[in-house]
């Protein structure tokens, strides 16, 4: 990948906190998050390569790739160590960027997110879903792909948050959305990192979640040997938007306590 700087907001002052977004998002999904964690930490929203103000991705990459340009951001702006705090494929990359440059972290987040690989049958979904954007286009996928991420019992209540979260996938580029869609179908396991992870990882995972199943992901919380769990019921694949006030509390909390062992 080309050495270019990725697109970022940096405010605040303090612990620094970097916060990278999911599949189809943008720095945006952490606007309020990031304003009010600001209020006692410097926080660093990036965009991952391809998303929002960087240029769509062209060619195929590792989701190991995608983590790269944040070490070379960070290295940039002289940050020395972080939490990283990472949604869904945003977990994917952070969990490659502590694999890379384990030293770098203080604190790991998986905000809706996995170390494990994709199963056989979501790596068969993955490359049907590929097959559905090159005939129909990102649109119409976006339509499908974001309302049932979030819970079901709630959609009525969470009308304004699903047509956030829906403008903003529309805008991805054809070719990041497939280029990332094969990134995150072909990533290795990263349950090792978790393992040999030497500062406090944090996990927020929806009960309800039908985009990494809880039932599947669960068995990573006991991975890691400092380990902060948030299972929260009726929620799905978007707490920072369904429980904001919540999971923005779990996220201080954390903070807290990372800060209490430097």
């Amino acid at each position: 990948m080309e050495n270019k700087i990725l697109a970022y907001t940096d405010q605040g002052e303090g612990l620094v906190v970097v916060l990278v977004h999911g599949f189809c998002e943008t720095k945006a999904i952490w606007s309020d998050f990031a304003a009010k964690l600001a209020e006692k930490y410097r926080v660093i929203s990036i965009e991952l390569p391809g998303f929002g103000e960087n240029e769509p991705l062209t060619t195929p990459v590792t989701i190991g790739d995608l983590s790269e340009p944040i070490y070379r951001l960070l290295q940039s702006l002289g940050i020395e160590q972080s939490v990283m705090i990472g949604h869904s494929m945003g977990g994917y990359v952070t969990l490659a960027f502590a694999e890379k440059f384990p030293m770098r972290l203080c604190g790991l987040g998986l905000f809706h997110s996995t170390a494990y690989a994709d199963t056989m049958e979501k790596k068969h979904a993955r490359s049907k879903t590929i097959e559905f954007i090159e005939r129909y286009g990102v649109v119409e996928f976006v339509e499908e792909f974001v309302t049932p991420l979030f819970f079901e019992g709630r959609k009525k209540d969470l009308k304004d948050e699903i047509k956030f979260a829906t403008d903003m996938g529309k805008a991805t580029p054809k070719s990041t959305v497939i280029e990332a869609i094969k990134a995150m179908r072909d990533r290795k396991d990263r349950s090792k990192v978790l393992e040999k992870a030497s500062y406090p990882v944090l996990f927020i995972s929806g009960r309800n979640d039908s985009a990494i199943s809880f039932t599947t992901a669960s068995p990573q919380f006991m991975l890691a040997a400092d380990t902060t769990i948030h299972v929260m019921n009726s929620t799905g694949h978007m707490g920072m938007l369904e429980y904001p006030a919540d999971t923005l509390r779990m996220v201080r909390q954390f903070l807290e306590h990372v800060e209490a062992g430097l």
